[in-house]
């Protein structure tokens, strides 16, 4: 039997938490989601600075790994929904996933400055006052 897919997100990030918990309290995705620095990602073949700078969505199975919006587009492929699964495969797609990875790029550079997000969230991981990672 495959392993379950894992979702990787800043947890230092109060956005991205808020972000990520609503998405899974909507979708109840098939899928291990957890703080990267609660991981071991070098187990998951991921370093920090690529966790730390969008949220992973990793199959271990195929040793598979997508980052920031494709991650975001392979959660939404993983609802029961028809609908919500179509939107996950047209936002892997182009042009939408173009578009998609624009949107994405422009929120995770301004998360500090959207609800939940801190000054924090602006500095890399190893800088945070609160970071996880070897502390």
């Amino acid at each position: 039997m495959a392993e379950r897919p894992i979702l990787l997100y800043d947890g230092d990030c109060g956005f991205c938490t808020r972000a990520v918990d609503t998405a899974v309290r909507l979708l109840d995705p098939d899928a291990t989601v957890t703080p990267w620095q609660f991981a071991d990602i070098e187990a998951l073949g991921v370093t920090a600075e690529r966790a730390d700078r969008e949220v992973l969505w990793i199959e271990p199975g195929k040793g598979v790994v997508y980052g920031g919006s494709d991650a975001v587009a392979h959660l939404l492929q993983r609802d029961r929904r028809r609908p919500v699964r179509f939107a996950g495969r047209a936002m892997a797609r182009p042009p939408v996933s173009w578009a998609a990875r624009l949107v994405y790029r422009a929120v995770a550079v301004n998360r500090h400055r959207l609800p939940g997000g801190t000054a924090a969230c602006s500095l890399p991981a190893h800088l945070r006052p609160t970071t996880r990672d070897g502390a």
